[in-house]
């Protein structure tokens, strides 16, 4: 199979392919029912679905890829991206630490995510997800937005940490630029996580993912808007 180079079209980092909706029910046990439909494919400011508690239970969301999105940013602002949250700095980071130190903890569903591999000499895109090709879910947090009309929204971001040493994850993006992972929450810690309202608790979660339960390969660059279905 002949892939394109990603070259500096886009970033990979920032892009996944959220679980889709009829499969969300029996992986999570959320009701789907009256939930809008996403694209196949997220990149940031796409609508995309989140898992959060409330009241004791799991409940489907969907919001917008990235905790700031760009139509809050005001026009003389430079524009930044909030798609991923380093662990390192959650608590610090103004446009993180409040959803962080409140415990807006949220499950961000998906079946891949998409890293840049420069192993043969040029930025080629690489599909990464579980060796069984189960659907998985990744750290994150949530936070609401009022919206002009008066309407509240949702916005989330991944939580990323180092992987430096991980033996899959370190295979990605620029030699010699820092390597960084998704956290992937396993099953078994679904609802903790998302029931953890301590902010140092937390962070017991943010550690690697076994390599040997992943897999990785390479695979083509999507159309530009092929996936894109709506934004928020």
């Amino acid at each position: 199979m002949k892939v394109k180079s990603f070259g500096t079209m886009r970033r990979m980092c920032v892009n996944y392919s959220p679980t889709r909706k009829e499969l969300l029910e029996e992986f999570l046990g959320v009701s789907i029912e009256g939930a809008p439909d996403w694209p196949s494919e997220t990149w940031k400011d796409y609508l995309a679905p989140i898992v959060r508690h409330h009241e004791g239970m799991r409940r489907l969301a969907v919001g917008s890829y990235g905790l700031v999105p760009r139509r809050h940013i005001p026009p003389h602002v430079k524009v930044w991206d909030t798609m991923n949250a380093r662990a390192e700095t959650l608590g610090e980071k103004r446009s993180f630490s409040q959803a962080w130190k409140q415990g807006q903890l949220c499950l961000v569903p998906m079946t891949a995510f998409y890293e840049p591999n420069y192993e043969s000499g040029k930025a080629v895109r690489w599909k990464i997800g579980m060796a069984d090709g189960a659907p998985f879910a990744v750290a994150g947090l949530w936070r609401e937005w009022k919206e002009a009309d008066g309407a509240t929204s949702l916005a989330f971001t991944q939580i990323t940490i180092n992987a430096d040493e991980h033996p899959l994850m370190r295979r990605f993006h620029k030699p010699g630029d820092e390597k960084r992972a998704l956290v992937i929450v396993p099953p078994a810690e679904y609802d903790a996580w998302l029931a953890c309202r301590d902010p140092e608790l937390a962070r017991s979660f943010l550690r690697d993912f076994p390599a040997q339960a992943m897999t990785a390969e390479a695979a083509p660059v999507p159309p530009r808007g092929a996936t894109q279905l709506s934004l928020l």
